[in-house]
């Protein structure tokens, strides 16, 4: 029904863009030669284009097929969804936003990337592009918690919002009406009664079928203030860019984030693929208030201008003595499609090629670009042990299938996969040689890698580390190592897989 009513409300803009093709129809006849000329002008520039642009190869191979087996249909797909400029829109917002709020990444003091560097001279090389590229600083880790399943990190997050005293923020891809939401919403409801400002996005597409603007207004009757990200009105370029970041901030003092959205399948109140394998984090201090300057970049970007947010009141600028705790570092950013750099890609690529021992990672999909899956293999034929956690029960049957289309070439290279028996995996991370890891939203697919914005930390030499570690290993006791000899083979499945790598980018 809420699907329904999104589609109804929607139909005008989608009626008019029909009506237009209808027109251009009506008149084919008398302009199609005219139209085929200038359609094979277009296609061979925008081929021209696509192989001369620094992109992921795949993903071009994708376009390329689509533009010579249809050229008409495929540079128009490719002007609204295979180009960056498609992006222009929400670049432009968040650029606007911003500039507007405080950069403080000078606050980085150097000598926290010399103490890095003296440990890991690559990794502070990494990590300084990566502050410099996203504008979010690389801190000294004062305190964090791993969380190994999501029920677990929901109790923490209701006890924590019960300590609000200013503000708090949340931002998350999915969210449904339910024990996880409706427990949080309570005590929103009752922090904006004592007089703390909530803030609330989530992602309209994400949630189409989940959370309804009924659900909307509810929030606002209730004092919280709430704003869905990128709704859909009209066809666009711009649907294809989602909000997967997931954060809860409070008071700028604390940030949760992982894999978990906010209904009940990811705190196991509900069995849908399963038992549901997430992970999650929190982090405190000068960690905290990175995720507090991602959420307010996002706010005033996406919210009406009466709105927005002041930095300098949910977030005073960090103290040039930013605390000296030796629980190791972290670094927390998020990724844009706005942007041309593909961080969390690029960042997967470095971690690999610099491992010594081990690579573990967690992921629910599993569609590699061809970088990203080259230094998979790389690693593993120099002899890192190389490990990937994948769901036992899919949610997407499509997607799992594509998944398992990988499944070959990692194996064959050394790369030891494992499926999740109890039910489904939805954790995104990794462990680096012991003493690096990343958790966040990152899933190892297109989507996550180049199209949708996401949230990351980078963890060096932390407590956390040893916890994930340990869960890891507990998760893969109950997983089954999957073998070369349990892949179907045959010319019919070489021919299938080829097809769904093509088409893998779309996914």
């Amino acid at each position: 029904m809420k699907v329904l009513t999104r589609i109804l409300i929607a139909i005008p803009a989608i009626l008019l863009q029909l009506s237009w093709m209808l027109l251009l129809a009506l008149v084919w006849d008398d302009i199609a030669e005219l139209v085929d000329f200038i359609v094979a002008i277009y296609s061979f520039i925008f081929v021209l284009y696509i192989v001369t642009k620094r992109d992921e190869g795949s993903y071009k191979i994708l376009w390329l097929i689509l533009i010579l087996a249809f050229p008409l249909p495929g540079t128009f797909l490719y002007s609204c969804y295979g180009n960056q400029k498609s992006a222009k829109p929400i670049r432009k917002k968040l650029d606007r936003s911003k500039g507007e709020i405080t950069v403080y990444t000078d606050v980085c003091r150097e000598e926290i990337f010399d103490d890095v560097a003296a440990d890991n001279s690559h990794l502070a090389a990494i990590l300084k592009r990566t502050q410099k590229e996203t504008g979010f600083p690389l801190v000294r880790n004062e305190e964090a918690r791993y969380f190994a399943l999501g029920e677990e990190m929901h109790k923490v997050m209701l006890e924590k919002l019960k300590t609000a005293k200013k503000f708090i923020f949340a931002e998350y891809f999915i969210v449904e009406n339910g024990i996880m939401w409706d427990s949080m919403v309570e005590i929103m409801e009752q922090k904006v009664q004592q007089g703390v400002e909530v803030f609330f996005m989530y992602d309209d597409v994400g949630s189409i079928s989940t959370y309804s603007r009924r659900n909307v207004k509810d929030l606002k009757k209730k004092g919280i203030q709430c704003v869905s990200f990128n709704p859909i009105t009209t066809i666009s370029g711009t649907l294809n860019y989602r909000d997967h970041r997931k954060m809860l901030v409070i008071d700028g003092e604390i940030a949760f984030s992982g894999g978990v959205n906010l209904a009940d399948e990811y705190i196991n109140k509900k069995k849908k693929y399963g038992h549901w394998k997430d992970i999650g984090f929190y982090v405190t201090g000068a960690a905290a208030q990175v995720y507090s300057k991602m959420f307010v970049e996002f706010w005033n970007a996406f919210s009406k201008e009466n709105n927005r947010l002041t930095l300098q009141k949910y977030f005073p600028p960090l103290p040039k003595n930013i605390s000296d705790s030796n629980d190791g570092y972290v670094l927390s950013y998020f990724d844009s499609p706005a942007r041309f750099e593909t961080f969390s890609n690029d960042l997967y690529i470095d971690l690999l090629y610099q491992a010594e021992h081990t690579a573990w990672f967690y992921t629910p999909y599993l569609m590699l670009g061809d970088h990203l899956l080259a230094a998979f293999v790389k690693a593993a034929e120099r002899g890192v042990d190389v490990r990937i956690i994948m769901p036992g029960i899919p949610d997407k049957k499509i997607v799992y299938r594509m998944s398992r289309g990988y499944y070959r070439t990692l194996m064959e290279s050394g790369v030891k996969i494992y499926e999740y028996t109890p039910g489904f995996v939805h954790a995104k991370g990794c462990i680096i040689d012991g003493n690096i890891a990343t958790i966040g939203t990152v899933n190892l697919d297109y989507r996550s890698l180049f199209l949708h914005f996401e949230n990351n930390s980078v963890f060096f030499k932390a407590a956390l580390i040893r916890d994930f570690e340990s869960d890891y290993l507990k998760t893969q006791s109950k997983s089954t190592l999957r073998t070369l000899a349990d892949l179907k083979t045959g010319d019919m499945r070489w021919f299938i897989d080829g097809i769904l790598r093509i088409f893998a980018p779309l996914c």
